[in-house]
């Protein structure tokens, strides 16, 4: 099969984050052994989902990690023109959810395997495929410690991300923390004995809008200044609670997500969380002594730090030819492979500006682009 054959195949599979992705695993698995390579699942809590990876040549040091995830966004609500889990190639576009985001790169790294066999690379290309990227980066860890455990170290990662085949050497760090504030329920005309767990959640909220206007005026570190926004940002995308407008409310339940800029430490901003939820549980307590709030975190994407003298920065440079500096502000599974010794970078076919858009596309010149960059890379591991 062919890389376009392949990405067709991909797409048909409707591996939104919510559902199983293990038809679209068992598919590439069987895939990979029609080649003579074996691979290797790593399964969530549930058995419902599977990372997998595999080596392709010999079993030395050295060789190169391709990393894609195998979820896409759901498509409900979104106007789409075509359907979404059919590929549609139409003036130069091939439309389909997960084209862009990351199929179309997943589709890439495995018609890659048969050309690295063929041309007998001498250290090995390897494959990463996760689940749950999407919903916090999940699976990749669990994957990347039994890669570290199992495979030979491999002296780049290139995670395909959609950069439009730019070498992009660092990204901001994502961690989320879901909080559940348990209020008491009293009549609204008395509200000054019961605890109105709304009204208690905004101080929360509000207080991550104050860190917002502090950062947004702090004059921002050489580092930071490549992003854009060049600082850390707090936000609530989601809030829940009450029962009824007359009635204090007895939960409410939000998320707080950062998105920190390389050199910024997460340790500082938790606290500061944490230390303000103690305050405002005290002002809770204060008035129903069994009220209190949950704070669970979600999910913990560690940034990207650019590297000095980086041997995948170094790699992707040398076969895309680009040489300017990218950084990039969304989260990506790069920084996890960081995080375990991996010298990682982001390269991929396509524009993160229609990951997760209604008609998502990925433009063929960018495919085929990323068609020529295999090659050269198989050549790269062959020589």
């Amino acid at each position: 099969m062919d890389a376009r054959a392949i990405l067709d195949k991909l797409v048909s599979f409707q591996t939104v984050s919510n559902v199983s992705n293990l038809d679209l695993i068992d598919w590439v698995e069987d895939y990979l052994k029609g080649h003579g390579v074996s691979a290797t699942r790593v399964y969530n809590d549930e058995g419902n989902k599977a990372s997998l990876y595999a080596n392709v040549g010999p079993e030395v040091e050295g060789g190169v990690v391709l990393s894609g995830h195998t979820d896409v966004v759901p498509v409900e609500g979104q106007a789409w023109d075509t359907d979404p889990f059919t590929v549609v190639e139409k003036d130069g576009k091939l439309y389909g959810r997960g084209t862009c985001d990351m199929k179309g790169f997943d589709a890439l790294a495995l018609a890659a395997v048969p050309l690295a066999l063929k041309r007998g690379v001498k250290r090995p290309l390897q494959i990463a495929l996760s689940y749950d990227e999407e919903v916090g980066c999940l699976g990749a860890p669990p994957m990347i410690a039994e890669m570290r455990k199992h495979l030979p170290a491999a002296g780049a990662v290139v995670v395909g991300e959609p950069s439009m085949m730019k070498a992009v050497s660092g990204h901001k760090g994502g961690y989320g923390w879901w909080i559940h504030v348990h209020g008491f329920e009293v009549h609204s005309s008395l509200l000054h004995t019961g605890v109105n767990a709304i009204m208690y959640g905004v101080k929360l909220i509000e207080w991550a809008n104050q860190i917002n206007d502090a950062n947004i005026a702090a004059t921002p570190s050489a580092l930071a200044a490549q992003f854009d926004p060049p600082f850390t940002t707090l936000h609530t995308g989601k809030i829940w609670g009450g029962t009824a407008h007359n009635i204090t409310a007895k939960d409410c339940e939000f998320g707080i997500d950062f998105r920190l800029v390389p050199g910024d430490d997460i340790n500082t901003y938790r606290d500061a969380l944490f230390a303000r939820v103690e305050e405002v549980e005290a002002l809770m307590q204060a008035v129903v002594p069994e009220t209190r709030i949950e704070i669970t975190q979600r999910f913990h994407v560690p940034p990207l730090q650019p590297e000095q003298d980086g041997e995948a920065e170094r790699l992707v440079r040398q076969l895309t030819g680009d040489n300017a500096s990218h950084v990039v502000s969304y989260g990506t599974e790069a920084g996890q492979f960081q995080e375990k010794d991996y010298s990682a970078i982001i390269c991929g076919p396509g524009d993160i500006a229609q990951a997760h858009q209604p008609n998502e596309f990925l433009e063929v010149s960018q495919f085929e682009a990323g068609q020529a960059f295999m090659a050269k890379l198989v050549d790269h591991l062959a020589s």
